[in-house]
């Protein structure tokens, strides 16, 4: 039998101990992997989890969810080493939040600054956006829904006589019912129920236009195929004939020795009117071929020219293939869709226009639209014929002009020139009784789609705004002050806005100038289709890309038309709806940015397509930005158009939710 060995107290005490380290080991080897298994567990909930998930519960499985209250995880402090042994986790626990020292604007460069102006807060308009904007996401939704997308695989050519068709001007339906026609309401727009479901057709023998600025001097025959203007102005050296052109002198009625010669004769009279400085914008009210405002431009000037399509109904026509500004507009019963104080200059030579006609409401519209200090020039018989009829005409427009408070600063030879008073106190300072009276100080005078004329004096804003803007080139890119009274629902951030479009259109451009050598194309009638504040011109006019831009603002969006002509710029307010008052093959580029994405809640995108392709000159091409499922459907209708179409993706990469078509109309 095998003796039992005789152990010491010290021997059992090292026992003892021995085997507590030893159990402790194993307690601590077992917390140590059930900690670990459910701390993988917890890690895949907190994955689950998102921001957009409701405070009182968390996200466990896609199907199930449990109450917040219910989790309660021990979370060790973010700066807190972890134990020995302890393995280290798969991803670091989050910074804590940075300290907000100040707060501010993201300004064009993506840098926050606090330099802004703050305008005034109203909680109401807060809560009215907000019912708007849900409003409009319900409606949205339910349009897209219930819209049906008719695909046609090619549309059919107009009838030949089309070939120069306006639709809101030539429905001749509309014009044969009107009561009256003794004020011209003939020539206003009379748009058709229906738009166009076909395609206008080029006349015979079309070419593409001649490049500019050799248009300036000559146009092809086959392209406006009208001989009526050479057979009734021949001789005041406006147009004639020369085989298959069309040659343009530079005369005009009142200055058939040239535009140059005239325009020279103006600057001596008033040299406070300064073209290309003080004077950017102008207006040539029955314009004819456009020959003052084509001379203008070597002056740094934009003149817009209007007529109206009359019986010398093809002088725009003759304008745009020039690639003059030029639009078809009357003088009649309605407000022209040009903002208040929106032309430096305002130019008649022999217009035809009766202005003290109704008490002078034509000339009061002329008024509305004349910037305050800016010049009314008028060339015409009864300024210089001493016919007992003629003087009787002269006298009535001195009456008229002294009532509206206008100043007349000379008078030579032909031409006599008034200037628009700065501010109100003249208007305030006449006699009682004295008429036209003041318009209603609630009036919004830049309200113009279909509003009629007002036999009212407009007034001048209190504050300046519309006089106190810079001169040329400065003003193009600086933020006029009359950008604080459009309503819009950007309060606070207003020249922000207007400094991010500018950047955010001259890096697109950028992109157009060298990805698709838009210097090369000779582009030069250019209509941005929604405009905003105009930055796609301007980008245009920093690359020298030598061309005009038709800024159009939508009635569906915010009234920004008095900021772009306070940058020097023109425009004009339409409803991409209607059809825009121009003539077929007008424009050699059309820009529509999120343009249609808007309207479709409203008309069909291929009433607005048709429309695009009737004022498009073949060799023209359109740029279209739009979210994937609108460029879908457009590329369906623009291929059916026989256009051809390029789809690119945008800056943002390849899954943003919007997309770059780009259009050519081949000849």
């Amino acid at each position: 039998m095998k003796a039992i060995p005789n152990f010491s107290s010290s021997d059992l005490i090292t026992t003892s101990r021995f085997v507590k380290i030893t159990t402790l080991s194993l307690l601590s080897l077992s917390i140590l992997f059930l900690g670990k298994h459910f701390s993988d567990s917890y890690q895949q909930q907190i994955a689950a989890f998102s921001p957009s998930t409701s405070t009182s519960t968390v996200a466990v499985t896609a199907n199930t969810t449990i109450p917040a209250t219910s989790v309660k995880p021990k979370i060790p402090s973010a700066n807190a080493p972890p134990p020995k042994g302890t393995p280290l986790p798969t991803t670091r626990p989050p910074p804590p939040p940075l300290v907000v020292e100040r707060t501010g604007i993201v300004d064009e460069n993506g840098v926050m600054t606090d330099e802004f102006e703050v305008g005034e807060f109203d909680p109401s308009v807060i809560e009215s956006v907000a019912n708007v904007s849900w409003k409009e996401g319900r409606e949205s939704d339910q349009s897209r829904s219930s819209r049906v997308r008719v695909k046609v695989e090619k549309y059919r050519l107009c009838d030949d006589s089309m070939t120069d068709y306006i639709p809101c001007l030539d429905n001749l339906h509309a014009i044969s019912r009107l009561n009256s026609t003794e004020r011209e309401e003939k020539y206003e727009r009379h748009c058709p129920e229906q738009g166009l479901d076909c395609l206008v057709p080029r006349p015979k023998g079309y070419k593409l236009r001649i490049t500019w600025p050799k248009s300036l001097e000559e146009v092809w025959f086959s392209n406006v195929p009208h001989t009526r203007l050479v057979e009734d102005k021949g001789g005041q050296n406006w147009i004639s004939r020369k085989k298959d052109k069309f040659i343009f002198p530079g005369g005009g009625t009142q200055f058939i020795h040239g535009a140059d010669q005239y325009l020279d004769q103006i600057s001596k009279m008033v040299p406070d009117i300064a073209f290309g400085q003080h004077t950017r914008v102008a207006l040539d009210v029955g314009c004819g071929v456009a020959s003052f405002g084509a001379f203008l431009l070597k002056h740094n000037v934009t003149t817009l020219s209007i007529a109206p399509k009359d019986v010398h109904e093809n002088q725009i026509q003759f304008a745009l293939e020039r690639g003059v500004p030029a639009m078809v507009a009357v003088f009649s019963t309605h407000r022209l869709l040009y903002p208040s104080q929106a032309f430096e200059l305002i130019h008649c030579s022999r217009c035809r226009i009766n202005w003290t006609r109704d008490d002078g409401i034509l000339l009061l519209e002329v008024n509305r639209m004349l910037r305050a200090g800016g010049y009314f020039v008028w060339a015409a018989q009864p300024v210089y014929k001493h016919e007992d009829s003629l003087q009787e005409q002269w006298k009535e427009m001195e009456d008229l002009t002294g009532r509206i408070c206008w100043e007349l600063v000379k008078k030579e030879g032909y031409i006599a020139i008034w200037q628009k008073p700065l501010n109100n106190s003249c208007y305030l300072n006449r006699n009682l009784g004295v008429q036209p009276p003041l318009c209603d100080a609630t009036d919004d005078q830049d309200n113009v789609w279909y509003v009629g004329l007002k036999p009212c004096i407009t007034r001048l804003p209190e504050n300046g705004f519309g006089a106190n803007i810079t001169i040329w080139p400065a003003r193009l890119h600086h933020p006029p002050d009359r950008l604080l009274s459009i309503k819009m629902d950007a309060y606070m951030s207003r020249k922000e806005i207007f400094k991010a479009e500018s950047k955010y259109w001259n890096d697109i451009v950028t992109g157009y100038v060298l990805a698709f050598h838009w210097k090369e194309l000779n582009l030069r009638n250019v209509m941005d289709m929604r405009a905003g504040y105009g930055g796609f011109a301007a980008a245009l006019h920093d690359f020298q890309i030598d061309c005009w831009v038709m800024n159009v603002v939508p009635v569906s969006g915010f009234n920004t038309l008095p900021v772009i002509y306070d940058r020097g710029l023109i425009g004009v307010m339409h409803d991409w709806c209607e059809p825009f008052d121009s003539y077929p093959r007008t424009y050699d580029l059309l820009n529509a940015a999120g343009l249609f994405s808007v309207e479709q809640k409203r008309c069909n995108i291929s009433t607005i397509l048709l429309e695009m392709d009737r004022i498009l000159r073949p060799g023209g091409r359109a740029y279209i930005r739009d979210t994937t499922s609108v460029i879908d459907e457009i590329q369906e209708i623009v291929t059916g158009m026989g256009w051809v179409p390029f789809r690119f993706d945008t800056g943002e990469g390849p899954h943003a939710s919007w997309k770059l078509l780009t259009c050519e109309k081949r000849l």
